[in-house]
C-alpha cells in the first residue's frame, strides 16, 4: 500500500512538472492528496474485480496495477500509450486488469460499474465492481439511478465517493445539505459509511467489509471517503474559490506521511528503508518519462482505427 501511494504521488508530481513545460498536451487533473482512497479501496480487491474511474483517474489506474510507462506515453500522446496516444489523461483503461477506464464525463463510471455488477451476477461469479466518483457526481442523475438499480437488483457493487470538498470550484456544503454524503444511501435501502479518506487503513477496513458483503450476495454499499485535492481542479486552475490556509490545513493530513508514521511506529519500515523505496520509485518514474519521450507519435493514417470496438 505504501509503495502504491508513493508511486501515485511521485508520478503525479512529475507530470505536473512536465505539463508546466508544455510536454503534455490537453488537460491534467492530478490525484495528489487523495492517494489513500484509491489504494485503500483497491488493495482490498482481487485482480479479477472491476474498477470504473473518473476524470481524475491516474491514482485508480496505478493502484489497480497499470503500467506507468504506458500511462506516461498516453499523457504524451504517443502511440505506445494505453489508447495509442488518442485518449490522453482522462481515458486510460486496461481490460487485462479489469480496469474499465477513466472517464471524462462526471458520474459516467457509475452505470458502467452497475453493468459490470450485472455481468458478475449473470455469470454467477464472486467478483465485485467498484465505481469511483466525486462529491460533485453525487448530484448527477447517474448517481441516483445507479444506486437505485444496484439496490433493487442487489448487485455486487461498491460505490466510492471521493469527497474532496469541491466540484470544480463549488464547495460540497453549497451543493448538499447533508453533513455526510453517505447518508444518501438510506434512500435506497443500502448501507452508507463515511470514513477519513486521508487514512488508508480506515479506508481499507471499510472497503474490505463492503467488498466481503458484496461477494456474499448481500448487495451494494456506498462508501464516502472525506479527502482533499492539493492541486487545483486542473493544472492552471487559479483556485480563487479557496484559501491558502485551507489548503495548508489539509496538507498537514498528508495520507502518505500518516501512513509512514504508522509503519515507523509498528517497526514495519524504517526511514532508511522508506528512502530506498522512494528512490526506486523515482527511478521507475524517470524511466517512464524516458519511455514516453522515446516513443513515436501515432501515424496519421491510424486516426480512423479503433473508432469502434
Amino acid at each position: 500500500m505504501y509503495r502504491k501511494m508513493l508511486t501515485i504521488r511521485l508520478f503525479e508530481e512529475e507530470v505536473v512538472k512536465l505539463f508546466s513545460r508544455g510536454l503534455i498536451p490537453g488537460f491534467l487533473h492530478t490525484y495528489i492528496g487523495e492517494e489513500a482512497v484509491a489504494v485503500g479501496v483497491i488493495s482490498a480487491l482481487r485482480k479479477d474485480d472491476y474498477v470504473t474511474s473518473t476524470h481524475r483517474g491516474h491514482g485508480h489506474c496505478i493502484a489497480k496495477g497499470a503500467d506507468i510507462n504506458r500511462m506516461m506515453a498516453e499523457l504524451f500522446g504517443k502511440g505506445t500509450g494505453y489508447c495509442k496516444g488518442k485518449g490522453g489523461s482522462m481515458h486510460i483503461a486496461d481490460f487485462e486488469l479489469n480496469m474499465l477506464g477513466a472517464n471524462g464525463i462526471v458520474g459516467a463510471g457509475l452505470p458502467l460499474a452497475c453493468g459490470a455488477g450485472l455481468s458478475i451476477k449473470m455469470r454467477k461469479t464472486d467478483q465485485v465492481a467498484v465505481g469511483f466518483f466525486g462529491d460533485g457526481a453525487s448530484n448527477e442523475g447517474t448517481f441516483h439511478e445507479s444506486l437505485n438499480l444496484a439496490a433493487v437488483w442487489s448487485l455486487p457493487v461498491l460505490f466510492v465517493c471521493e469527497n474532496n470538498q469541491y466540484a470544480v470550484s463549488y464547495h460540497v456544503h453549497k451543493a448538499s445539505l447533508v453533513n455526510n454524503l453517505a447518508e444518501r444511501a438510506s434512500a435506497y435501502g443500502i448501507p452508507g459509511i463515511t470514513v477519513d479518506g486521508c487514512d488508508a487503513v480506515s479506508v481499507n477496513d471499510a472497503a474490505s467489509q463492503a467488498i466481503d458483503r458484496a461477494r456474499k450476495g448481500k448487495g451494494p454499499t456506498l462508501l464516502e471517503c472525506k479527502t482533499y485535492r492539493w492541486r487545483g481542479h486542473y493544472e492552471g486552475d487559479p483556485q480563487t474559490y479557496r484559501t491558502k490556509d485551507e489548503v495548508a490545513t489539509w496538507m498537514k493530513k498528508c495520507p502518505i506521511s500518516l501512513f509512514e508514521e504508522r509503519l515507523y511506529a509498528t517497526k514495519i519500515m524504517t526511514k532508511d528503508s522508506a528512502e530506498e523505496v522512494r528512490a526506486k520509485i523515482r527511478k521507475q518514474v524517470e524511466e517512464a518519462v524516458k519511455f514516453a519521450k522515446d516513443s513515436p507519435y501515432p501515424e496519421p493514417e491510424s486516426a480512423a482505427t479503433d473508432v469502434f470496438a
